[in-house]
């Protein structure tokens, strides 16, 4: 091959690349605006609290049952044909939502909602693994993080423009589900065909070749979402508004989205599984100052930090997953990856919600603490032994 051909080669593999992150954002603007937009219009129905709680689990359970299915669906349809249906239907989910509005009839759809965008998340998710560059990979992971942060980030700001009652902020999303279709079509003859590659592997035979990596999603899924729903909680202790919560919560964001693409660059110069485990010690630390900052000015930085490293957990993960499988290995990793997020997302929030019960508001920082520490602890004592 000459040096031409190369350039041109590669130049296609970044049209790729920059094609499936495209179809990631507007996929994580879409779902960033259906969660609040849903709870908002409940809120206005006059359902309780528990009832919208209940609601919203229904997509991460859906993600939970998906998963097992995306190798097999990815084999037998194709995983460019499996992901361009899943986001028609993903779009037809959402317009069905909009027109039922019963909180009743959304159990099923929202579980349903979580089913057919699943796949398309996951298998993009591949795609990106695949198409990196070995030595480019922290980096390129680090803006496919980034992008899906400030995706669901700029969701919820979509409906500050379209306001949330009526049709107009469904439109939304629909068309953000069908632009998403769209702008995978386009690069789908330069993805790789991932899921014709070496021998069939499901996801229940990946879980034993990496049960750390899957533990560590479900420590970056669970502690997200604990401190996404239980903060302001923890805040109200200490007799902090709620606008200086939101704020805090704001600042916790950005340092996801500001600080993965540094992180991806670090674990290029070490390795993942070191950054990974300089995430997690770090997430404990911010465990062990929140207590002592949190009437403080130093908080501010310290959310910042906390929440670059602890989403950094789930990023250097699926950095070491492209670097360990291939194939349909990597399928039913992300797959799993997917399943164990929803098994966080469902298991640790009222884990550490129940510890507040029972310890007060301290039980938060504890619990995500602890299961911080369990993880770092198993890092090393693994390491050991191989």
């Amino acid at each position: 091959m000459d040096l031409a051909e190369q350039n041109s080669d590669e130049t296609m593999q970044w049209a790729a690349i920059t094609g499936v992150i495209a179809t990631v954002s507007v996929f994580a603007i879409a779902q960033g605006l259906s969660y609040p937009l849903l709870s908002f219009i409940l809120q206005r129905q006059g359902v309780s609290p528990a009832m919208i709680g209940l609601s919203a689990a229904m997509t991460p359970v859906g993600f939970i049952v998906s998963s097992p299915l995306i190798p097999a669906l990815a084999r037998r349809f194709g995983a460019g044909r499996t992901a361009l249906t899943c986001a028609a239907l993903s779009a037809i989910m959402l317009a069905l939502i909009g027109w039922t509005q019963n909180v009743y009839l959304w159990f099923p759809l929202r579980f349903l909602i979580g089913v057919v965008t699943n796949p398309l998340y996951v298998l993009s998710e591949i795609w990106v693994i695949a198409l990196a560059p070995p030595a480019r990979r922290g980096r390129v992971m680090g803006i496919y993080s980034t992008v899906i942060s400030a995706g669901f980030a700029a969701g919820p700001l979509c409906l500050l423009a379209v306001g949330t009652e009526g049709w107009p902020p469904f439109l939304v999303g629909i068309a953000a589900f069908v632009f998403c279709g769209a702008c995978l079509a386009l690069v789908l003859g330069r993805l790789p065909k991932v899921e014709e590659a070496g021998h069939q592997v499901s996801v229940m035979r990946f879980m034993p070749m990496a049960w750390l990596l899957l533990s560590a999603v479900v420590v970056a899924a669970g502690f997200e979402q604990a401190v996404l729903a239980l903060l302001p909680v923890y805040g109200a202790h200490y007799s902090i508004e709620e606008t200086r919560m939101s704020a805090l919560l704001s600042m916790m964001i950005a340092g996801n989205i500001a600080m993965q693409v540094p992180l991806g660059l670090l674990a290029e110069r070490l390795t993942a599984r070191l950054v990974r485990f300089i995430c997690v010690s770090l997430t404990v630390l911010g465990c062990v100052l929140l207590p002592a900052l949190i009437e403080t000015p130093l908080i501010w930085p310290c959310v910042f930090v906390w929440g670059a490293v602890s989403y950094g957990i789930y990023t250097m993960s699926i950095i070491e997953l492209g670097e360990r499988f291939t194939g349909s290995a990597l399928v039913a990793g992300n797959a799993a990856f997917s399943l164990m997020w929803g098994v966080g997302g469902i298991a640790v929030p009222p884990l550490a919600g129940g510890a507040m019960d029972i310890l007060g508001a301290n039980g938060l920082p504890i619990t995500l603490g602890a299961i911080c520490l369990a993880l770092a602890l198993t890092t090393v004592i693994r390491r050991r032994i191989v």
